[in-house]
């Protein structure tokens, strides 16, 4: 059986090398604005474990709060050696309970390297599909690579086309600096919305 536990700056120490490892480096948030937003209540650190033995089996790193009520899932996995056994679901399911107050749920879908990227992005959306996650029509690039923005509508809708953009920027503008920002994420709504 898989628990979830709000995980804390001690255990950011341990997991960031999951991030490093399962994220390409332009799109991970610096260590520093992750503990800061960890400080703050701007980002939470979720902790996929199983229940008798505490061991972690995957983590999250999520954007609890911004603009509209809705949340930022910024990251997702699943440990190497759990991956395809129904761990993500489990936890997938769990990190939806948690946060069944919230409006909706949004996911970026980024794919960093060219090779096998038509697979993989098809993979995760279906994913994410499964759970209810709808795309989210935007002009969104993070790192200089093009983000398919999804959404998990819980007590509001999937329209949110009109304001994603403020809403991404809303989120990343509560752990990194302007520049850094700047830097990092371009998002506008799309022509034509």
């Amino acid at each position: 059986m898989l628990t979830i536990r709000k995980g804390g700056h001690s255990d950011l120490s341990h997991i960031y090398s999951a991030f490093d490892m399962d994220f390409d480096k332009r799109e991970l948030l610096p260590k520093l604005a992750i503990h800061k937003g960890l400080l703050h209540g701007d980002l939470e650190l979720l902790l996929f474990e199983e229940d008798q033995t505490r061991m972690t089996l995957g983590y999250a790193l999520v954007f609890p709060r911004g603009v509209y009520g809705y949340a930022l899932l910024k990251y997702f996995g699943i440990l190497p050696w759990y991956r395809e056994k129904g761990v993500g679901v489990q936890a997938m399911r769990l990190l939806h309970k948690h946060y069944a107050d919230k409006q909706g749920i949004l996911a970026e879908l980024t794919v960093f390297d060219e090779e096998g990227k038509d697979d993989y992005m098809r993979k995760l959306r279906k994913f994410f599909a499964r759970f209810g996650y709808v795309e989210v029509p935007c002009d969104y690039r993070l790192g200089g690579a093009e983000v398919e923005l999804m959404v998990k509508p819980i007590k509001g809708t999937a329209d949110i086309a009109p304001v994603a953009h403020r809403m991404i920027r809303d989120f990343y503008s509560r752990v990194l600096l302007p520049t850094t920002a700047q830097r990092m994420i371009d998002v506008r709504r799309k022509a034509g919305e």
